[in-house]
């Protein structure tokens, strides 16, 4: 910094004449340019040159502008080049803002911090508490128990405003007051409800002030012996709604109107705040004036009225807390000034200063009186002027005493220089609180309506005029303020305060407590909010406004949670239930907002914290999870396997879904192809992830999936695949590839399982397609499909698949648990119904819809046949265990197959593997041992799977991969035999089933080919029902120990 006179922000220039700089070729190593400027005389100097080009022109690069950070809906707002447009030169589509939407570029009258916010907080504090009611809050309490209900008041209001101060200086604030801070920093569930419940009080104070102000001058007109109709309750309606009319159309004609209107009421409260401390000062003037407690500023009299004198009153016994339950509403009005954010100059500078400075001044002047009411008057006076010659004016014993403090709420007119004045006073002090909740209502609702969070409110968000005037919502609040100002009863201005009313009743007392603790949990969640951001502390939190503290905010939100439940329990209840009930209404409509607010953040932040602890955690076999790597391809092009891997996973495990494609696809591209599969799984509410992998092989993009998805202990430890259905048509690279990733999943050491289905898994023609149930072609098409892939790739043999063809069948021994070990069956629960769609979002046809969700509601008595085989671990176990506990399946019994070892051990074998599946609690219908596995298959099998190895048998100039030697069918017969003997059973026991599931045979690597290892997997699963193959990794999932 030169000469110390940089600052923070101080901008230095820098002139081109001394930062010229001159494009320089073939400089010598010693850097002077040998040339000569004159050598050709055509040629300009630079000084000839003219003038450089602007550098708008001379580039692609947007310089930091803040027009470029704007909300992209902000008609204000700017883009810079994308990534795409300055790397590659190619043009990108711009990313969505789902931010929030602001209408109206008109022209507003803004205002400063002082008309803006010091006012309006001011003119809300400044209520009738300070002129009727303070006088009876030093009577009940005492001048020092007062000072400290004031005290306790203002340190509420002090924190909030702290709070308050920290979120309006975090980032530029919109329209919206309260609604808007509160859900931008929690989010739109929190604050759409409490900016609901912020607008209603707000109406129904403006009704309250109103007839606060009716009931002033109703009493004043009945002193001088004037009415309009009745002198009571009409006259009040007739007044109030005549003043809210006008009202109203103040507001709705502009703020410089409305500024005006306050400017002139700030005037007449000042002049009777300082009526009143003139007239203290000045003392009594008549004997009346002392008679009616009035002596006159005196250190006795200070003395007497220190302690407190609580006494019956307002239908209770008072004690500190009643009296401190009647006294803080008066001060819920530190948010005026944020409740109008929208239309001031500078929000962040003006809320803090403005709101502060009003709350000093406010508690200031509070504080003042109650030493000026304690110091100057009586607790109690008889009004007689006899008294005074004789000491009794405050004598009341067996005699009732209209005058003092505890008696009489006109005690502030009595020490005022001019009675009248106060009245006035009072008048200005609930018309502007009047005035100030009529202006809010309109924008926190223009606010909600724009943010379209509650599709009711769009319509009176509609902005008129060049100042973008939200004429319907001062409808809306006109209607609501008239209609609560039209009922109950309006004895007189008690209506305030008394806290103890019947809730039966339609009286506005009642309304009163609500409507504060209304206020309270919206100040509890502005303190919560910054409490809550400054904990989590996301990236974003950068308020300029440095004197709060997120302990501080806390004890902030516990008053004001305290405050409400001791004002009234009851209301505090009615409260928080009416505030849940709009949570829930925006949880279940989920806006399609993004806000970033400090609960994504920690969201973010505590996931991030449990992956870092379970990382460092041991894993344990009794919290194993499948979490499975599905080879999806597109999700809706393969709903079913989808469908099945979900429900197997489901809010349980983890599912990443992968697709690899062989061609390079841009960012453009790619980003198309993740937006279309994430809105797939959200549509069909599917929790999974979802992983791209471009411009890799097939089997290079799989070992990337295997070695990159997930991270710590959240990886997959199962792939999930389809069967290869045309393997026998497709090319032998093809071919290879898939085996080749059969062999990656066990390199990885992770479980695979493979499932077939008849027809196939792709629907990518239907669901892709947009073609829905109407279309005769695609029916036709469906059909066609179908007997293709069974005609084509299944029954390639001629023979006529079932029981009648396989002779030599072993009757196995079935029995149920009962029969071994007394176990009980599963009761089964209603399924689910998960509705698959188009890409279009169109439902598809009802045959289409059989075969893509095929796993939806499966039969509720149907079975699901478990082929334990061999000792994966418990894998081939556990999955079909998962799938029944899942609504869908719970109404299919398990059947279990296991096979024996020895043909005279068969009854021990088949107690033991009973006894093990009772300590694995594994419910099942039927155990079956089979005991003939290693009988030679019928020959009519073999001549099927003899068709099958047909085109792959040895041939001249065929590569040794592609092939089935004979020396491998010779060393691996008994493997084969063993294969072909297991699809006869399946056909004998399984043909039925809703879903086999079966041990996987183990493709020993450099063993077996890839041509006989898929002849294996046709055999066993040809034109079955939903066949799923499994192999665990040969570690145990399962666990009998406690």
């Amino acid at each position: 910094m030169d000469g110390g006179s940089g600052s923070r922000f101080s901008v230095r220039q820098v002139m081109e004449s001394r930062r010229r700089s001159s494009f320089m070729a073939d400089v010598p190593e010693n850097g002077v340019l040998e040339t000569s400027m004159s050598a050709d005389p055509e040629q300009p100097t630079p000084a000839q040159m003219g003038p450089r080009r602007s550098l708008v022109h001379m580039t692609r690069e947007a310089l930091p502008r803040m027009a470029n950070y704007r909300n992209l809906r902000s008609f204000r707002a700017a883009q810079r080049p994308t990534l795409g447009e300055l790397h590659e030169g190619v043009k990108e589509a711009k990313e969505e803002d789902t931010g929030e939407i602001q209408g109206g570029g008109g022209h507003h009258f803004k205002l400063g911090w002082i008309q803006g916010v010091l006012i309006p907080v001011l003119l809300n504090i400044w209520g009738v508490m300070l002129f009727l009611r303070l006088s009876w809050v030093v009577a009940q309490a005492g001048i020092i128990m007062s000072l400290v209900i004031i005290g306790i008041s203002a340190a509420v209001c002090v924190i909030t405003t702290l709070s308050l101060s920290a979120i309006s200086t975090n980032g530029e604030v919109k329209g919206g007051g309260i609604y808007y801070m509160i859900s931008r920093c929690l989010g739109p569930e929190f604050g759409a409800s409490v900016g609901i419940v912020f607008a209603f009080a707000n109406a129904v104070a403006a009704s309250m002030n109103t007839i606060g102000f009716c009931d002033s001058l109703n009493d004043l007109l009945k002193s001088h012996g004037l009415k309009i109709i009745d002198g009571g309750i009409n006259d009040v309606r007739i007044i109030g709604m005549v003043a809210l009319v006008i009202m109203i159309i103040i507001c709705a004609v502009g703020m410089d109107w409305e500024v005006k209107a306050q400017n002139v009421l700030v005037v007449i409260i000042s002049g009777a705040i300082v009526d009143f401390i003139v007239g203290t000062l000045r003392g009594p003037e008549s004997d009346e004036e002392v008679a009616k407690g009035f002596p006159g500023l005196s250190l006795d009299l200070f003395n007497k009225n220190l302690g407190t004198d609580y006494r019956f009153s307002e239908g209770v016994n008072q004690d500190f807390f009643s009296v401190f339950a009647i006294y803080f509403p008066s001060v819920t009005g530190i948010q005026a000034g944020a409740n109008i954010s929208g239309d001031l100059k500078d929000p962040a500078s003006a809320i803090p200063k403005g709101t502060l400075l009003a709350v000093a001044i406010s508690m200031f002047s509070y504080g003042l009186f109650v030493l000026l009411a304690g110091g100057g008057a009586m607790r109690d006076a008889s009004g007689v002027i006899g008294d005074i010659a004789n000491g009794t004016v405050a004598d009341c014993m067996g005699r009732h005493c209209a005058y003092g403090l505890q008696n009489s709420y006109s005690v502030m007119q009595l020490m005022s220089v001019w009675g009248p004045f106060i009245y006035a006073g009072c008048f200005a002090a609930t018309l502007s609180t009047a005035l100030t909740n009529l202006l809010s209502v309109p924008r926190l609702v223009r606010a909600l309506g724009y943010d379209k969070i509650y599709p009711g409110f769009i319509f009176f968000s509609k902005g008129y005029t060049k100042k973008d005037e939200p004429f319907r919502g001062y409808v809306l609040t006109f209607f609501i303020s008239g209609a609560f100002l039209l009922i109950g009863n309006y004895e007189s201005l008690d209506i305030f305060f008394d806290l103890t009313a019947s809730l039966i009743t339609a009286e506005l007392n009642v309304i009163a407590p609500l409507i504060s603790n209304f206020y309270l949990a919206s100040y509890a969640l502005i303190n919560f909010c910054t409490f809550h951001a400054a904990f989590v502390k996301p990236i974003g939190w950068r308020p300029t406004f440095r004197f709060y503290n997120k302990w501080l905010s806390l004890l902030g939100f516990v008053a004001c949670v305290s405050i409400m439940f001791l004002i009234s329990w009851v209301t505090s209840l009615i409260t928080y239930v009416i505030i849940l009930a709009l949570y829930l209404i925006v949880v279940y409509r989920k806006p399609d907002v993004n806000w970033g607010s400090s609960t994504e953040a920690q969201t973010y932040s505590t996931t991030l914290n449990s992956v870092y602890l379970l990382d460092q955690t041991n894993e344990h076999v009794k919290n194993y999870r499948p979490q499975i790597l599905l080879l999806s391809g597109n999700p809706t092009s393969r709903p079913a396997i989808m469908q099945l891997a979900s429900q197997i996973t489901k809010n349980h495990s983890l599912l990443v879904c992968g697709k690899i494609s062989e061609q390079e696809l841009n960012y453009s591209q790619r980003s198309g192809c993740i937006k279309e599969a994430q809105k797939f799984l959200q549509a069909n509410k599917i929790r999974a992830f979802f992983k791209l992998v471009d411009g890799l092989k097939f089997e290079q993009g799989v070992r990337g999936l295997l070695q990159a998805a997930g991270f710590g202990k959240l990886r997959p430890n199962l792939l999930l695949l389809g069967f290869k259905n045309e393997w026998l048509l497709a090319p032998n690279k093809e071919l290879h590839e898939y085996f080749t990733v059969l062999h990656e999943a066990f390199d990885f050491r992770m479980g695979l399982a493979i499932l077939r289905v008849r027809g196939g898994l792709d629907y990518s023609k239907f669901t892709e397609s947009g073609e829905v149930a109407s279309n005769p072609h695609l029916e036709a098409k469906v059909k066609s499909l179908a007997r293709v892939a069974s005609d084509t790739f299944i029954n390639l043999s001629g023979a006529e698949p079932g029981v009648q063809s396989q002779p030599n069948y072993v009757k196995a021994v079935e029995r149920t648990p009962q029969e071994i070990l007394s176990k009980k069956k599963k009761k089964a629960s209603t399924p689910e119904r998960n509705l698959f769609s188009s890409a279009q979002g169109s439902p598809l046809s009802h045959d289409i819809m059989q075969r893509v969700a095929i796993f939806d509601s499966p039969p509720r008595n149907g079975t699901i046949d478990v082929w334990w085989l061999y000792d994966d671990g418990g894998l081939t176990l556990l999955l079909p265990y998962i799938l029944t506990t899942r609504s869908n399946w719970s109404g299919c019994r398990l059947r279990i197959f296991a096979l024996v070892n020895k043909k005279d051990e068969f009854e021990v074998e088949e107690r033991n593997m009973a006894s093990l599946l009772s300590k694995f609690r594994i419910d099942y219908s039927s155990l079956t041992m089979i005991n003939n596995i290693s009988d030679r298959p019928h020959p009519s099998t073999v001549m099927q799977f003899e068709e099958i190895i047909k085109p792959f048998r040895e041939r001249p100039g065929a590569a040794d991969e592609d092939v089935i030697k004979a020396s491998e069918l010779v060393s691996l017969q008994h493997k084969t035999e063993r294969q072909l003997r297991l699809r006869e059973l399946l056909l004998q026991h399984s043909k039925d089933a809703n879903l086999i599931v079966m041990t996987m045979p183990m493709p020993r690597k450099g063993v077996v080919s890839a041509p006989l290892y898929m002849s294996w997997l046709e055999i066993l699963t040809r034109d079955m029902p939903p066949f799923l193959l499994v192999r665990g990794n040969q570690t145990s999932v399962l666990s009998f120990y406690a």
